[in-house]
């Protein structure tokens, strides 16, 4: 699972900073900082992987040096609490080779930063923490001010605007998440905050393992800290409350593997002890369903909020197939027919038959269409029979610009189902019985938001019909709701394609439309539409080209360029507007403040609009042309015929609308499209990118991509469809049944085993519920089940003995732990939590102080093991004993530094300072201590009241830093 972390601050010298520490620091290089007259040497600094300064146009090639740039930025700002520079921080996906990694940061900070005008120092981190796994990330620090060839100028203030940072935050994720896809990895982040999303943790910022040993004129160490802070407080959160966990899980999944687990646990914990209690908790929640292997072998999970959804999703389905209270009478169909026809519209066998379906009076219609069989045109003829018959028609579709399309071409008022959510929660527009609902591009909304709108309609006793192609651009949100809806209800299909002039290219979108991606590519490559080249640079040159020739020849018809990530899109829109300039056929450019960057537009450019705005009338991805532009204003000719004006400063998320996301182009239709292959396609992504024109489409791929034809075809057919929970017969009994599942009736069995007396049950209580090689469906626990709990615990004791004892072995010879015995160990503490929760937890904590334990309960003799044991789980369990152990072990501490100062082992001494520090920070989330300890604070050695706690209490009365805290 890839991280989103991404951060931005002010290094700025009222907080005592030098850019130049900073940017030694990160670039693990040593500068001399001219102001305050030392060098900062940070080359012996692990883990930095690359370095470069990038620089804007016009800025003097001198400070592509380090030294000289940062020490020029100190010069040049004089006063005393100037603020020196941004830092933008973000995490890199740890799915990706250093190479890939680098390559992102690098073209993102290009087209983000330094085409807007900014110098970017970029540093790139691929830090190891202590359980092996690389955190990869970038920091970023950016100039302030204007930049010439003369130097530096006035800083621009809308660098610090709010809503940049939210576009920054917004932009990484797509540039991420189309890398990934392109890349083949199957990983996804999202940007928005984790309060947005529904998840209740709290977000966490990125820092590398390194960041321990900063020094206060490099980062600042306090975010260090804050960062295992905030993953030792959502840790916490997850182990009291897994289902927070798991809610964020499934945000984007219906179900999820034990990888996703561990990849969100490592992200959402502080320290090895804290991940296994997170992994433990995660695995042992109620909330939590097994539902078997999937196709690739593979064990996966859902929630029962996910099957609950998926449950009440088909409920409201059901309940509105059953009700037939808006029927349209044969008159109002026929008059509806016979206007179309009157316009020259004559509906096929299977549009009639689809019209017949949605206006049979049923709360639910389902049609499904290939793409360019005329599904908007027959809803056209629907809606003048649902108005004939008194009923209100509205349309939803999950983006603007479908939105958009079904309402031109169906002439039904159309908005976002985001849109007609917030009305319902401001009490305006709710539906009633009267109303029919039309969702298009259905197969893209998730499972939760359409239950929430199926829901609402079905206690409306409003009509919904459901119109999408399940084989299309898939859900970004958990599901795939309509496809399930699809299977248990049917509905009506339009397969017969209209869009495509020629019989053969019709027949090749039904290929793409059932999984026959090789044929269809077959088909146009017969007909001289499939274009190889020796690389993608050449590929892109001879796309623009084909395109400018036909241009050329076909002025007035209809054309886009389309490929898969926004990268592309843009190389390809600089090269055809290029095309567009030597002909002659754009007026003067003028440079404008574009969302994505400064941008040339002039008279005569192709342009699209990438937010929804109501009062220009216009969506994310209405496309138009240039008519009128200069520094304050724009007026656009889009291509329903509409001329927008409006000034840049209101509106300025524009960019050019030559070529454009496979994504963006749902539900377009052009007379001519040219597609450029990348890997990051896939058969969803082929089926709309293939379909979108009417005369004909040009592929064009390089052979750095796809070796040969059958590399292109694997990469274009590749399988992305989402599932739904209720795929897996499990989740199915559960649905359908609300029966008990085997990990209820598991836990009725512990229940019988807690009620067993204390002598029965000895030392290990508590069983949790299976995981990965605990016990199975086909086991009996019922045959003596506190047996086989004794007996399991003891093994999982003198396992994780064992593991202990190796890596104390290992420790004696002045050896570290190989990553065999950390795996083991990891291992053995998993099964430990599973059989007794805390097990491994009071085990270590009793080994740590009698390692000899360990290698006793390794040989086979855990009598001592189990009794030290007990007590440490009593220490844990009782209030008063932990405020006992608190103070006596604080006084031991105190006095065995004060004894290791006097004798000159300052390295003793400074350890067990740095020990006293995590005690006193420990007690910052746990106020019960605090309170029992609030009357001990003669024995702690305080002699004042701060007010703030005990803990701060002890920070300020031994001037105590936190530790860096032991380990295993």
């Amino acid at each position: 699972m890839a991280i989103y972390h991404f951060s931005v601050q002010v290094i700025g010298r009222a907080a005592g900073r030098s850019a130049v520490a900073a940017a030694a620091y990160r670039s693990a290089s040593r500068l001399r900082d001219d102001r305050l007259d030392r060098d900062h040497d940070f080359s012996n600094k692990p883990g930095v992987v690359h370095s470069e300064v990038m620089l804007p146009e016009n800025a003097p090639e001198a400070w592509s040096d380090r030294e000289r740039l940062w020490n020029d930025v100190e010069a040049f700002e004089k006063r005393k609490d100037a603020q020196l520079c941004r830092e933008v921080e973000f995490a890199l996906p740890r799915e990706m080779t250093q190479a890939q990694g680098i390559e992102l940061a690098h073209d993102f900070v290009q087209s983000e930063f330094v085409d807007r005008g900014m110098i970017a120092d970029l540093n790139v981190h691929w830090d190891v923490g202590a359980d092996g796994q690389p955190k990869p990330h970038a920091h970023v620090m950016l100039t302030m001010r204007s930049v010439d060839e003369n130097g530096f100028g006035p800083k621009v203030r809308d660098w610090n605007r709010t809503e940049l940072v939210e576009r920054w935050r917004e932009r990484w994720a797509d540039h991420v998440n189309e890398r990934l896809a392109e890349l083949d990895i199957d990983a996804r982040i999202d940007h928005r905050s984790l309060e947005v999303q529904g998840i209740g943790l709290e977000p966490q910022s990125q820092i590398g393992a390194t960041a321990q040993r900063m020094e206060a004129a490099g980062l600042d160490a306090d975010r260090a800290q804050d960062h295992r802070r905030i993953a030792r407080e959502n840790g916490a959160r997850i182990i009291a409350d897994p289902s927070a966990a798991l809610d964020a899980i499934t945000h984007q999944q219906s179900t999820f593997t034990r990888r996703d687990m561990a990849m969100f646990a490592h992200r959402h914990s502080d320290g090895i002890d804290q991940f296994n209690e997170v992994m433990a908790a995660m695995r042992n929640a109620p909330d939590l369903v097994e539902l078997g292997k999937d196709g690739r072998g593979e064990d996966r999970f859902t929630t029962r909020d996910m099957i609950e959804a998926e449950r009440h999703l088909h409920r409201a389905a059901e309940m509105m197939a059953e009700r037939e209270r808006h029927e349209v009478n044969d008159r109002n169909r026929e008059t509806a027919l016979a206007r179309a026809e009157a316009r020259g519209l004559v509906l096929s066998g299977e549009q009639a038959d689809a019209l017949a379906h949605v206006t049979d009076g049923r709360g639910l219609g389902v049609v499904v269409g290939y793409a360019g069989t005329g599904k908007s045109a027959m809803l056209g003829v629907a809606r003048e029979a649902w108005e004939a018959a008194g009923y209100e028609v509205r349309g939803v579709a999950l983006s603007g610009i479908a939105a958009q399309n079904l309402e031109g071409g169906s002439g039904i008022t159309s908005r976002t189902i985001a849109s007609m959510e917030h009305g319902w929660a401001q009490g305006r527009d709710v539906l009633t019985a009267r109303d029919v609902l039309v969702i298009d591009e259905a197969g893209m909304v998730g499972t939760r938001q359409l239950e929430r709108v199926l829901s609402h309609a079905a206690e409306a006793g409003a009509k919904v019909v459901l119109v999408g192609d399940p084989q299309q651009l898939q859900s970004i949100e958990a599901g795939a709701a309509f496809r399930s809806i699809h299977e248990r209800h049917g509905g009506a299909e339009i397969g017969e394609v209209r869009r495509q002039r020629e019989g053969w290219q019709r027949d090749a979108t039904r290929d793409l439309a059932t999984g026959k991606t090789g044929n269809a590519i077959h088909a146009y490559e017969t007909h001289g539409m499939v274009h190889e080249a020796a690389s993608r640079e050449q590929a892109r040159g001879e796309l623009i080209d084909r395109w400018d020739r036909e241009r050329q020849v076909n002025p007035d018809a209809t054309r886009i360029i389309l490929t898969h990530t926004n990268a592309e899109v843009r190389a390809l829109n600089e090269a055809a507007r290029q095309k567009m300039r030597d002909a002659g056929e754009l007026g003067a450019d003028v440079l404008v403040a574009a969302e994505r960057g400064a941008r040339n537009f002039a008279p005569g450019d192709r342009v699209m609009f990438l937010q929804n705005e109501r009062g220009l009338g216009v969506k994310n991805g209405t496309l138009g042309t240039i008519e009128q532009v200069g520094a304050q204003s724009m007026t656009v000719r889009t291509d329903d015929g509409r001329d927008v004006a409006f000034d840049l400063k209101d509106y300025n998320k524009i960019d050019h609308g030559y070529a454009a996301t496979i994504h963006k182009a749902q539900g377009m239709t052009v007379d001519r499209a040219h597609v450029l292959a990348t890997p990051g396609m896939d058969a969803h992504g082929s089926y709309v990118a293939l379909s979108r024109h009417r005369d004909g489409m040009d592929l064009h791929y390089g052979h750095d991509d796809f070796a040969n034809r059958d590399r292109l075809v694997g990469a274009m057919s590749r399988e992305r469809a989402k599932d739904m929970a209720t795929d897996f017969e499990p989740a199915r009994d559960y649905a359908e049944r609300r029966g008990i599942t085997f990990r209820e009736r598991v836990e009725r069995v512990v229940e019988i085993v807690r009620q067993v007396p204390e002598k029965v049950r000895g030392i290990f209580d508590g069983l949790r519920l299976p995981a990965e090689g605990g016990q199975g469906p086909e086991r009996k626990v019922e045959e003596d089940p506190e047996a086989a709990l004794r007996r399991a615990r003891g093994r999982a004791l003198v396992r994780h003995a064992r593991a202990v004892d190796a890596i104390f072995a290992a420790q004696e010879q002045g050896y570290k732990a190989s990553p065999d015995q950390i795996r083991e160990l990891q291992e053995a503490r998993q099964r430990f939590e599973e059989v007794r929760p805390y097990g491994s937890h009071d085990a270590e904590a009793a080994y740590k102080k009698n390692p000899e334990l360990a290698a006793e309960a390794a040989s086979g003799d855990a009598r001592r093991a189990i009794r030290a044991l007990q007590l440490e789980t009593e220490l844990r369990t009782d209030p008063s004993l932990r405020a006992d152990r608190f103070v006596e072990r604080w006084q031991n501490l105190h006095r065995a530094s004060d004894e290791r100062y006097a004798a000159g082992d300052y390295a003793g001494h400074r350890a067990a300072r740095a020990e006293m520090g995590n005690m006193a920070h420990s007690l910052e989330r746990d106020p019960q201590m605090e309170s029992l300890l609030a009357g001990r604070k003669r024995e702690l050695g305080i002699s004042f009241d701060s007010g703030m706690g005990i803990g701060r209490d002890l920070t300020l009365t031994f001037g105590l830093g936190r530790g860096r805290g032991l380990g295993l």
